[in-house]
C-alpha cells in the first residue's frame, strides 16, 4: 500500500487509511505536490504527545542525559510510589 496519497485519493481511500493508522503506520496527505497532513493511529499519537512531554520538561532531560551518562540515580519500586 502506498504511503503517501493525493487529497482525493485519501478521500477515496479513507477506511483504508484508518486502518493502516490502526496498525501503526502513517499516511501523508499531500495538495499540489506539498505534504499538508499525516493520518495517523490514536496510539502512535499518544506515543508522540508523551515523547514531546518529555522532551519539554527539563528536569525529565536533565535526569535522561545524567542516566546517559552513566550518573543516573536509581530507586527501588517501593519508593517510587511516594
Amino acid at each position: 500500500m502506498k504511503t503517501t496519497y493525493s487529497v482525493s485519493e485519501a478521500q477515496t481511500n479513507l477506511p483504508a487509511l484508518l486502518r493502516r493508522a490502526e496498525s501503526g503506520r502513517v499516511a501523508a496527505i499531500r495538495r499540489h505536490s506539498k505534504t499538508v497532513a499525516y493520518v495517523v493511529g490514536a496510539e502512535e499519537f499518544g506515543v508522540m504527545v508523551e515523547t514531546m512531554e518529555i522532551l519539554a520538561n527539563p528536569k525529565a532531560m536533565k535526569a535522561i542525559r545524567a542516566a546517559e551518562a552513566g550518573r543516573g540515580r536509581y530507586l527501588p519500586a517501593e519508593q517510587l510510589a511516594e
